[in-house]
């Protein structure tokens, strides 16, 4: 077993797995309890302090990987939670409801296609409605595929990562603004992508280069109604993203192992950096961009 978040000091490179992953092929967009070995989301981990007591929170992507991790810590914080995911992700979100259920909070789950206009409009509305209120958008869910030659990405690959990783972000934002109250916050997902792009993955590079501009410009937009958004771009993170085509299978048993830290990084290290950016202690913090990348600078 990895050694856990706990008290005393530990030394980052050693805290969780050294080694690379085994080859591991999924279909889209992958189940984390069939994964090997299964990401740390923090489910023993996290322990809350009542950082986000009374917060509403939507989270997209929330069934694994970072969305998990953040859905975890938010409900331990003491925040209701709306969970978005996609139909074929039923057993890890099963799975989450149960830990969820034992936190005595508020879980209402929000299954559906991020690629549809008409259902993320939908999916805020009903996150309000069934919350009783909104103040909180983590928008984790993201689509990452893996191609060697710019001639082998398709139009529908093309469209769908677009519509996933930035115009979602549209929609869902345009739906809620009217919804949040001040004091609200809007977190995105950008990546290290968009600052170091590996060149088997353009699309999504540039999608997560995109997500930082729309971070920064709504950030500004939006001050005067007193709501802040902020961007968290991860480094390489053990998630289902990497084993349904977001990576090159032959370069699994070396994932990660390539930042200063030499491993690639559990959700669990990212939960800590959506709760601050969700609460009061980040109040005169908008328009930036956090990295959790083990080493590898932003810029």
């Amino acid at each position: 077993m990895d050694k856990k978040f706990e008290n005393r000091i530990q030394n980052p490179l050693t805290q969780y797995r050294q080694d690379g992953y085994s080859k591991q092929l999924q279909e889209y967009p992958g189940i984390q309890y069939e994964m090997e070995p299964i990401p740390d989301c923090g489910e023993k981990s996290y322990k809350g302090n009542g950082r986000l007591q009374g917060r509403k929170a939507l989270i997209t992507g929330g069934d694994s990987g970072i969305g998990r991790a953040v859905a975890i810590a938010y409900a331990r914080e003491g925040a209701d939670i709306a969970i978005n995911y996609m139909d074929s992700e039923r057993k890890d979100v099963d799975s989450l409801v149960e830990l969820l259920e034992k936190e005595s909070k508020k879980v209402v789950l929000i299954p559906g296609d991020l690629t549809d206009e008409k259902f993320c409009r939908k999916m805020v509305k009903e996150a309000h409605e069934k919350l009783g209120g909104l103040d909180t958008l983590a928008l984790v869910a993201g689509k990452q595929v893996s191609k060697t030659d710019i001639e082998e990405i398709t139009t529908e690959q093309l469209t769908d990562t677009f519509n996933v990783n930035i115009f979602s972000l549209f929609w869902t934002v345009q739906e809620a603004l009217s919804l949040l109250p001040a004091g609200a916050t809007i977190i995105t997902t950008s990546s290290i992508q968009a600052y170091q792009p590996s060149p088997d993955l353009l699309d999504y590079a540039a999608t997560k280069s995109a997500i930082i501009a729309f971070t920064r410009g709504l950030a500004k937009q939006i001050a005067s109604k007193g709501i802040r958004a902020n961007s968290v771009a991860p480094g390489p993170i053990w998630t289902p993203l990497q084993i349904s085509g977001g990576q090159q299978q032959e370069k699994l048993p070396k994932f990660g192992q390539q930042t200063p830290l030499k491993r690639a990084g559990q959700p669990a290290e990212l939960a800590s950096v959506y709760v601050f950016l969700a609460s009061q202690e980040s109040s005169y913090v908008t328009a930036e961009v956090y990295g959790v990348t083990g080493g590898h600078h932003l810029g």
